[in-house]
């Protein structure tokens, strides 16, 4: 039987996206397995505001490692986690986090450019030695999602960041990454220029107003995640609910 990185590594498919609808905890990710999910990805903002804690790692690493080793033991399923930062800056530091977070039972995990807490993102030097740490220390089966923040970070989105995108997918391929995940582009004609770029599967994510996911599959996107959006959807109906019980 193949393993569950195996079996989560195959599921990216150019053409034939695998969907993650992002959950943020063992309730959620049984709701999500009932609905025929092939596996597992938790967002950093459900968790996080589930919780009262804030994004960009408010999240105390010791409850994001146990909330995810309980999801892990919950499922057959391959589990990727959102481990933001890795809540280090220094390659080492960070890559033995993420060692932590493998040995929680996932199969893999989001690890994102931006300065959190600070303006921009790390220069790309940086960010690929902190990638290559994470490679090195955890081996070759976990798949390390390597997400720019570059859209999300700019003043204002021109076709020009699509250059810089690629330039960091590129990087990030030789590092050792096994994805490339860009939040916020969107347009099926960049979509296309990235993938053909850049040696790696390329995960987007969906949000209200993006193009259809045909669109993006027919692109050639082999990943679409839902980030903090079914989280925030499922509370806007508890408000509703509670609204409709309280008045």
């Amino acid at each position: 039987m193949a393993s569950r990185f195996e079996r989560f590594a195959a599921l990216h498919v150019p053409g034939d996206p695998i969907i993650l609808y992002n959950v943020w905890d063992v309730g959620s990710a049984k709701a999500v397995i009932a609905a025929g999910a092939k596996a597992l990805a938790t967002g950093s903002h459900p968790v996080a505001d589930a919780q009262g804690w804030e994004d960009g790692q408010g999240v105390p690493i010791d409850y994001a490692l146990a909330n995810a080793k309980r999801i892990a033991d919950s499922t057959d399923l391959p589990l990727t986690v959102d481990f933001e930062g890795a809540y280090s800056t220094d390659p080492g530091a960070g890559a033995a986090n993420v060692v932590r977070l493998m040995a929680s039972g996932a199969v893999g995990c989001n690890f994102e450019d931006q300065r959190l807490g600070g303006e921009g993102v790390h220069p790309l030097h940086d960010q690929v030695q902190r990638i290559a740490a994470i490679r090195d220390a955890v081996g070759e089966a976990f798949f390390i999602n390597a997400r720019t923040d570059v859209f999300l970070k700019a003043a204002q989105q021109d076709a020009a960041l699509v250059d810089e995108v690629i330039d960091r997918g590129k990087a990030f391929a030789d590092a050792g990454a096994s994805g490339f995940f860009v939040p916020r582009l969107s347009d099926p004609r960049q979509v296309e220029k990235v993938v053909r770029a850049v040696p790696l599967p390329l995960n987007l994510i969906a949000f209200p107003g993006a193009p259809a996911k045909s669109d993006w599959a027919s692109a050639g996107v082999a990943r679409i995640s839902h980030g903090p959006f079914p989280h925030r959807a499922l509370m806007a109906q508890l408000t509703e609910a509670a609204r409709a019980a309280i008045l």
